[in-house]
């Protein structure tokens, strides 16, 4: 996703000014002209007018809740990733993009109604508590949580940094009995990575899982190129299994370490035919040339395809696993009022041969397709890589075995049998 700030005045005031800011949002996006433009909006205020003076409900039918229902409406009818955000939305999204927020870093799962934890963030407040994974959160602030919503409950947990939030929690012990216990947390600035499962597999492959394209994906990942690098890994599997994308820039930065400089990564196409944006690779560095294999799925998409269209096509990667969503467009952030944005599709990307992938997807040249249930368990095995290697503990928490990830044994085998040759191609 790229991430362009633009501050829009909307002059949204009361009454009719509202929809009039709404007007010369539109005309300053370019969406209507100006004659065009100014009966469309005397239109609207009509309607808003009527709606106004006529509704039952006074409250609904407020300037302010009327012209923000306009503008969602404005923007969702455009595409399914334009969108208008209030102030708690925006915030949110932020958040997610910087990954960074307020909170006492417990990542959380929903499981038979009931929340737990699913691993505390190093060296945040929750592990600094000892809770521990597998703890089921019973409250917040005293409040029983009963057929919680995760998303509520993750509401609840985040919040401004040095506020303070007290977490009920169940414990299992040893002898299969329950302990309740509560302890009072202060919330502190939380960094979540998204770069993780860094490790060398036999034959020293080295692997690395990117579960989603923030404003720190690419310094993350070459940390983690860093480390592979030390271990003398030879090959490396990119994961990008289920990663929904993300910042543009940060997937031109995870591709860039594998391109000369001044090559072409990335190229975005507007509206007019002079909009054009590229992405090459800026840095000095020798380009990596080890094997690679990048994993996808069908629910690999937007940023994790910019990468996994730019190796492909370029013949830097082998992709292998089922073919990726097909989100090729590009969505700005343009800052508004009151804390307010709007998320609107400005462009779509193409890949260094001119290729879009938008509604297409990235094929993979090794097809393996999991079943729903294998997705499933695949998944709950990269959030806890830890467990897939124990059984019984995997059972216990999944209530389920692990299953052999067969699209990660094919990336293994594409490897193994292009070391094979090389060695081969060495010895004639």
């Amino acid at each position: 996703m790229l991430k362009r700030i633009l501050t829009i005045a909307c002059g949204i005031v009361l009454g009719v000014c509202l929809v009039a800011g709404a007007a010369r949002l539109a005309s300053a996006l370019g969406i209507l002209p100006g004659r065009e433009l100014t009966q469309s909006a005397s239109y609207v205020r009509k309607v808003m007018s009527l709606i106004g003076d006529n509704y039952y409900d006074a409250s609904k039918a407020a300037p302010s809740e009327l012209t923000k229902a306009a503008l969602r409406g404005m923007t969702e009818s455009l595409d399914p990733h334009s969108e208008f955000m209030d102030a708690k939305e925006f915030a949110a999204l932020n958040e997610d993009m910087g990954s960074e927020f307020g909170g006492i870093g417990l990542q959380v799962e929903a499981r038979k109604g009931r929340i737990y934890v699913v691993t505390p963030v190093k060296d945040s407040p929750g592990d600094k508590a000892g809770i521990r994974s597998g703890d089921e959160i019973t409250s917040i602030d005293g409040a029983p949580l009963e057929k919680p919503d995760i998303e509520n409950v993750v509401e609840k947990l985040r919040g401004k940094p040095h506020t303070k939030v007290t977490v009920g929690l169940r414990r299992a012990s040893e002898a299969s009995e329950k302990r309740d216990f509560s302890v009072t947390l202060t919330r502190e600035m939380i960094k979540t990575r998204s770069v993780s499962n860094v490790r060398v597999l036999s034959g020293g492959i080295g692997y690395v899982l990117i579960t989603q394209f923030t404003e720190r994906t690419g310094e993350e990942f070459i940390d983690a190129l860093n480390q592979l690098s030390d271990k003398n890994a030879t090959s490396l599997i990119i994961d990008l299994r289920n990663n929904p994308g993300g910042v543009l820039e940060s997937a031109v930065d995870v591709a860039e370490p594998f391109f000369k400089k001044g090559e072409l990564i990335v190229y975005t196409q507007g509206r007019a035919p002079d909009d054009r944006d590229e992405y090459r690779a800026e840095s000095d560095d020798k380009p990596i040339t080890v094997p690679v294999v990048i994993l996808v799925n069908e629910n690999s998409a937007s940023a994790a395809e910019i990468v996994a269209g730019a190796m492909k096509d370029t013949g830097r990667a082998v992709i292998v696993g089922e073919r990726s969503f097909g989100k090729g467009s590009v969505q700005s952030i343009f800052d508004l009022d009151n804390g307010e944005g709007i998320r609107l599709t400005t462009a779509r990307y193409y890949t260094p041969g001119g290729e879009t992938i938008h509604e297409r997807g990235v094929s993979p040249q090794v097809e393996v397709v999991l079943t729903p249930d294998e997705d499933d368990n695949i998944a709950c095995q990269l959030s806890r890589p830890e467990l897939a290697d124990d059984p019984a503990a995997f059972k216990e928490r999944f209530d389920t075995a692990p299953v052999p990830d067969r699209q990660l044994q094919a990336a293994v085998n594409v490897l193994q049998g292009i070391a094979a040759f090389e060695r081969w191609e060495a010895r004639k």
